[in-house]
């Protein structure tokens, strides 16, 4: 077999994104660290992304035009940067919103008269239409975070008192209002699924009526937890049940439905409500975030026929510093390991510290520093990027083993039949590796605690 590699990038804390001399291959003389299996063609991968949040948009409008270009560019524009190809974005206000909102609060209209979208109009719809600029391609899908207050049994938007002096910031929420993982604070009368269903249905045509084409929804984000911020908790028969509401309105809209997010390593809640064989009828995928991850080995075995999501690649706590991102890869690889088909970063751009309006301070991939309207990209970016830039929608993830014990590497391979190896060295020092690709092999020295990159034509 011949082979070249086409492409070596590293990146440390101090030097990201460093393009280094080609390494060549050599026949094998003895036991290689890593086989790349090329005969164990494993899921496909749909893409990479992050999500639309309102505090995004804000930071990016604090720096000028030249500059929002540049990070847009960079991060959508097909072959620049990061690649990304889709996008999150929430159904009325999420924790990274400026405030409260919902597209119609007037109680009890279940006609949906005083629906509008008109807050989005200052926040989400120019930042995806931007971002559309430089990918039109470009895949959305959404979730909510909470119904329209009324919706509920609580009448509130949120469903946890402040806990202090983390997430410090008053919700207004009564101790009587509070929220229970394991239980429905949707109301279940059918009256009101009916109404929240064709909610999502005006969601999906009023941005369809701006150019903005939303192709899959999730019912609910984060489905067990009660929150000092927008969020609404459901059992797994209330989402059964919701989802029988919801799939006619989607379907005739040709939006799909995925179960989530699921944020428990519990994947009975998931097969609890595909156990109920109308909502099931509807559903072609699952959402997963945070401990979910433990869950996705499992709902991977079992449903091979469902797509996985990671959602949201778990937050920070908005330091942005290299000990994260080293987390950052953990996570990655867990999920690409045991069957996700995409995988979402949360926060694309924050202010520096990355504080949400209800007080709790998150990663990003970008940050804005408002007072000096300067930015810049962040260690957790040019991680994603190690995978993102090169690892085109349509690639499959293909199987590693090793006999060394060197297990921190993913490996790809594109339609075009190029391979992507990704590789971390979490030791302080240069580490030799020697990776078997088919009959050669590539015998690179690693830099101390780095990421490469290595992109390799057969």
């Amino acid at each position: 077999m011949s082979a070249r590699v086409l492409s070596w990038v590293t990146s440390t804390e101090q030097q990201p994104w460093q393009v280094q001399p080609a390494p060549v291959f050599a026949a094998p003389t003895a036991m290689p660290d890593v086989f790349v299996r090329l005969d164990r063609p494993k899921q496909t991968v749909e893409g990479f992304g992050a999500a639309f949040n309102e505090l995004g948009w804000t930071s990016l409008s604090a720096l000028d035009e030249s500059q929002r270009t540049e990070i847009l560019r960079e991060m959508f524009s097909p072959g620049v940067g990061a690649n990304f190809t889709i996008g999150r974005m929430p159904v009325g206000a999420n924790d990274f919103s400026r405030d409260w909102y919902s597209y119609d609060e007037v109680e009890g209209d279940f006609a949906l008269e005083n629906f509008s979208i008109s807050n989005d109009l200052e926040t989400l719809v120019p930042f995806i239409t931007a971002a559309q600029e430089y990918q039109p391609e470009l895949k959305l899908w959404a979730s909510p975070w909470s119904p329209p207050s009324w919706m509920k049994t609580n009448g509130h938007y949120a469903g946890a008192l402040p806990r202090l002096p983390f997430q410090n910031v008053e919700n207004g929420l009564r101790p009587d209002q509070v929220g229970v993982e394991g239980t429905d604070m949707f109301r279940q009368d059918a009256r009101y699924l009916q109404a929240y269903a064709e909610y999502f249905g005006r969601f999906i045509d009023e941005y369809n009526k701006l150019g903005i084409s939303i192709g899959m929804v999730m019912p609910q984000n984060e489905f067990n937890s009660p929150q000092v911020f927008p969020s609404c908790t459901w059992t797994p028969d209330g989402l059964a049940r919701f989802i029988g509401f919801l799939g006619p309105q989607m379907r005739q809209r040709d939006v799909e439905v995925f179960l989530g997010t699921l944020e428990r390593s519990d994947d009975g809640l998931i097969h609890s409500v595909l156990a109920d064989a109308t909502a099931a009828e509807y559903i072609s995928g699952v959402g997963v975030q945070w401990h979910g991850k433990a869950a996705v080995p499992f709902l991977h075995h079992d449903r091979p026929d469902l797509r996985l999501y990671q959602t949201e690649q778990e937050c920070g706590d908005g330091k942005n510093d290299w000990r994260y991102c080293r987390y950052a890869w953990t996570m990655m690889k867990t999920f690409f390991d045991n069957g996700t088909n995409a995988y979402l970063y949360w926060n694309l751009s924050l202010e520096s510290g990355g504080l949400s309006r209800w007080g709790w301070a998150q990663n990003s991939l970008v940050t804005v520093d408002v007072a000096a309207g300067q930015f810049q990209y962040t260690h957790e970016y040019y991680l994603l990027k190690h995978v993102s830039h090169y690892v085109a929608p349509g690639a499959t993830v293909l199987a590693t083993s090793s006999f060394s014990g060197y297990e921190n590497v993913l490996a790809f391979r594109n339609p075009d039949g190029t391979l992507v190896l990704v590789l971390h060295n979490d030791g302080a020092t240069e580490m030799p590796v020697h990776l078997l690709v088919g009959d050669v092999v590539i015998t690179p020295t690693l830099p101390g605690d780095s990421f490469s990159t290595y992109v390799i034509e057969l």
